[in-house]
């Protein structure tokens, strides 16, 4: 089992940057692929970034990349997702996930791990 715990999330306006982080516990971080989801009321929860367990492998949605940023720090069990020039299209809860394998299906209905999500707001 592993537990994903985010934080981070808050109204910010249009333009602005906000960091997520999502800490882990469990069976050991550095063995698992990590990924951000997002899902906006009244839609399905969408792929956002995926990093492999040394960093050395990363994938972007087409909608973010260039402006955000995934991370990892397995020193402190935790994933990041740097978000710069928000957009208001962007406000929707964020979900941490975590894979077995960074070559794992990474749609919503294969993730293996979820956290309980946390709100990102971008006001115009």
């Amino acid at each position: 089992q592993v537990q994903l715990v985010e934080s981070g999330g808050r109204l910010v306006q249009a333009g602005g940057s906000l960091r997520l982080s999502c800490a882990a516990s469990g069976r050991t971080f550095s063995g698992y692929a990590m990924g951000w989801f997002r899902q906006a009321p009244g839609k399905e929860r969408e792929f956002v970034s995926a990093i492999n367990w040394s960093g050395g492998s990363i994938r972007y949605a087409d909608s973010v990349r260039g402006r955000f940023t995934i991370s990892r720090d397995n020193t402190k069990n935790t994933v990041y997702l740097q978000m710069n020039s928000l957009k208001p299209e962007d406000t929707a809860v964020y979900y941490c996930a975590a894979q077995p394998t960074y070559g794992s299906g990474w749609t919503a209905n294969e993730i293996r791990y979820w956290g309980q999500g946390t709100q990102v707001t971008v006001s115009s």
